[in-house]
C-alpha cells in the first residue's frame, strides 16, 4: 500500500530549473500535521511561489501550499502556514552560509512521498539566471526534443 502512494505522489515546482541554476540539493523531512500528510498524500499540495529561510537555526519552508483536508472538521490546517524542515545541523550550517552569500537562494524541487510513507521535501541552494540563461535552457529543450524526435522517425 505505501508503495503504491510513494510512487503516485511526487509534486514538483516546475518553475525552479527555469529560473534557477541549482548548485546543491538536500533532502529533508518536514513537520506536518495530520490532516496535512493526507492532503499530501491525495496530491494537494504545489510549490509554486514557495521558499525556504534559516531561522534560529531550523530551517523552515514558507508559502507552500497544503490544501485543507476534505474530511477534516474544526482541527483543519491552514493551506499556507510556515513548515518546519527536518534536517541535521551540519546540513543546516552549509545552507544558512549560502543564504548569506549574494545571489544564492534556497527553493523546494520536489515533494513527494517516501517508501515509509514519510512525506519529504527536495530542497536546492540556487543561484538566478539571468535572461540569455534562460534563453539558451529553451535552446536545449527544444535541440534535444528535435534530436528525439529524429531518433524515433
Amino acid at each position: 500500500m505505501k508503495e503504491k502512494i510513494a510512487s503516485t505522489v511526487q509534486i514538483k515546482n516546475k518553475r525552479a530549473t527555469f529560473d534557477y541554476e541549482i548548485i546543491e540539493t538536500f533532502e529533508a523531512g518536514i513537520v506536518l500535521t495530520g490532516t496535512e500528510i493526507k492532503s499530501i498524500r491525495m496530491s494537494k499540495a504545489s510549490l509554486v511561489d514557495t521558499f525556504c529561510l534559516v531561522e534560529h537555526n531550523e530551517v523552515w519552508v514558507k508559502n507552500m501550499y497544503v490544501g485543507e483536508y476534505f474530511y477534516g472538521t474544526y482541527n483543519n490546517h491552514s493551506s499556507r502556514r510556515d513548515r518546519k524542515l527536518l534536517l541535521n545541523k551540519k546540513e543546516i550550517r552549509k545552507i544558512d552560509t549560502a543564504i548569506r552569500n549574494s545571489g544564492f537562494t534556497v527553493i523546494p524541487l520536489r515533494l513527494f512521498i517516501n517508501g515509509k510513507g514519510l512525506a519529504k521535501l527536495v530542497i536546492g541552494i540556487a543561484k538566478g539566471k539571468k535572461e540569455y540563461d534562460k534563453r539558451e535552457s529553451i535552446k536545449e529543450r527544444d535541440d534535444k526534443r528535435e534530436m528525439d524526435r529524429a531518433f524515433k522517425h
